[in-house]
């Protein structure tokens, strides 16, 4: 197991909360399944819980991208044997280009602990490299994870699950308990995979166009469709397509979101 370097503490600035619970790290690594020859990524590797694992399973071929830079000499010293193929990337995950890892015809199976502060805009910075992916295991805030696998009707249902069931296969693993992390967080976390399809199980004409009639739609989720796509599209072309104008967005399946971008480019 991992343990804390002498005199480094989590930092509130990168969300940092460092998993020590050999149990949890166990089950998670079980949960990825990492073989030899696969091209592993880990996202935020801290204090190397995760990382020892990763390597162990992979004989030492992985990328890490990690912003804090004084993690980045204590990880080189940890894992000295896989010099030369654990490479460390100081960079921030929301702005690197996961495209520039991909040399071979391998997908990228990423994994990561993610800062509750940045999960959901790096999750859709993720989606954007959809193609390069084979999967992903993410610990997330329990909500986040809520949220990701949440269907129409449903509390948590909104604009990132919508987007990311468009591109991916959702699947909550289980719950992480805040004592399996230090400092703990004040709620719980969850392990959550997500699989890449090859093809959307609802293609949309335009997918940007999709990405923005659901955020507009989900605007002011107290408010009709009539009110929040009044911008986009009038009742009268709603009716046309089946859909209810006075029905909130989160009564809307992704299917009906994708008629209404089609719609659009029409």
């Amino acid at each position: 197991m991992s343990k804390k370097p002498v005199g480094h503490k989590a930092r509130k600035r990168f969300g940092q909360n460092f998993l020590h619970d050999q149990g949890v790290i166990g089950r998670i690594i079980r949960a990825i399944n990492p073989q030899p020859g696969e091209h592993m990524v880990e996202i935020g590797p801290g204090l190397g819980a995760l990382t020892e694992e990763l390597l162990d399973a992979c004989n030492g071929e992985l990328d890490a991208v990690e912003l804090d830079r004084d993690l980045i000499p204590v990880l080189r010293t940890q894992f000295f044997r896989y010099a030369d193929t654990f490479t460390i990337h100081e960079a921030d995950a929301l702005k690197f280009n996961f495209e520039s890892l991909k040399q071979d015809e391998r997908p990228l199976r990423i994994v990561g602990n993610l800062p509750y502060n940045i999960s959901t805009p790096l999750i859709f910075h993720l989606l954007s490299f959809n193609g390069l992916i084979k999967d992903m295991h993410f610990m997330l805030q329990k909500e986040v994870v809520e949220r990701l696998a949440a269907g129409p009707g449903e509390n948590h249902y909104g604009r990132l699950g919508i987007m990311a069931q468009y591109y991916c296969r959702i699947e909550p693993l289980f719950i992480v308990p805040p004592e399996a992390f230090s400092p703990a967080p004040k709620v719980d976390s969850a392990i959550v995979r997500l699989v890449p399809y090859a093809e959307p199980p609802v293609p949309a004409k335009d997918v940007h166009l999709l990405q923005t009639v659901v955020r507009t739609a989900f605007g002011q989720r107290r408010k009709t469709l009539r009110n929040n796509l009044k911008t986009l599209i009038d009742a009268d072309q709603l009716e046309q397509l089946g859909i209810d104008p006075g029905l909130r967005p989160e009564r809307l399946t992704l299917a009906q979101f994708v008629s209404i971008s089609d719609a659009l480019t029409a």
